[in-house]
């Protein structure tokens, strides 16, 4: 594969990536927004109004947490300011574990929509990264062996033994 055709193919994977994160941030990042606003409010209002908790109290309580946490909110520590799971650079970094099929999973989409777009992202985006893979080794490949050859060749005019030669051929083509 040529050169350019590589660096095509980069470029084109790498917009993939970006117009993935871009999609899963557009879809994701409502609904999770959505949820850290109603579990502050729910919060809150225990928090303000009940001096003494009910068991339908409690059971609010509880739904607006589990809400939070379907949504893939983490309830442990809740800050001040909402910050989204879903910026572009864990969308980005998202992306990349599926194409590569890494699937790191520390971040997921919830919404169905979202895991809709992901099957449907992995689909195109795992071919089109083996591409990429297979390119890059057969550049690769091609840079050595034309490496190789050359030093070959330098030992050769410098009277080496072929033996020796082959030797340390075959120790650069390892390395």
């Amino acid at each position: 594969m040529r050169c350019t055709t590589l660096l095509a193919l980069l470029t084109g994977v790498m917009l993939y990536l970006v117009m993935g994160a871009l999609v899963f941030r557009t879809l994701e990042a409502p609904d999770e927004s959505l949820a850290y606003t109603n579990l502050i409010a729910t919060k809150h209002s225990f928090l303000v109004n009940k001096s003494c908790v009910t068991e339908l109290d409690f059971h609010k309580l509880v739904k607006g947490v589990v809400s939070a946490v379907e949504a893939g909110l983490d309830v442990n520590s809740l800050p001040a300011n909402f910050t989204s799971r879903w910026d572009l650079a864990s969308a980005f970094f998202f992306c990349g574990t599926i194409i590569t099929t890494i699937g790191f999973g520390n971040l997921s989409p919830r919404t169905w929509y979202g895991q809709l777009f992901c099957v449907c992202y992995a689909l195109v985006g795992i071919p089109m990264f083996g591409i990429l893979l297979a390119g890059v080794g057969d550049h690769m490949g091609t840079v050595l062996r034309r490496a190789v050859a050359k030093i070959e060749t330098l030992f050769l005019k410098r009277k080496v033994r072929p033996t020796t030669v082959r030797v340390i051929s075959a120790v650069l083509s390892i390395l």
